[in-house]
């Protein structure tokens, strides 16, 4: 089980970036790397091509996951997360409320 999923909503903690917030779009498992809506997003200037037309598009960068901290939905605080059990059940919780994530 890893600690963030997409649609989890995190906040940015270093770097031009640092106190933006945004829900997680994509996760790249092998690289460490997360998406996020909103943050880290770069202009990039295309040619025509047969999909896309002309002119300036916004791109979403991946973000490294160790610079980024979950934000608790029961809560609103920034938080790490915990792994408990429940019988067979691993579930991700809030270490400071503990709430379920």
């Amino acid at each position: 089980m890893y600690k963030f999923k997409v649609g989890d909503e995190v906040q940015v903690n270093t770097g031009g970036q640092k106190g933006k917030k945004g829900k997680i779009e994509k996760i790249f498992l092998s690289k460490n790397m997360a998406i996020i809506g909103g943050v880290n997003v770069y202009k990039r200037h295309k040619k025509v091509s047969k999909n896309q037309p002309a002119g300036i598009h916004e791109i979403a960068r991946p973000i490294d996951v160790s610079k980024i901290s979950l934000i608790c939905p029961k809560c609103k605080n920034l938080t790490k997360v915990k792994f408990s059990t429940e019988g067979n059940i691993k579930k991700r919780t809030c270490r400071k409320c503990g709430g379920t994530l």
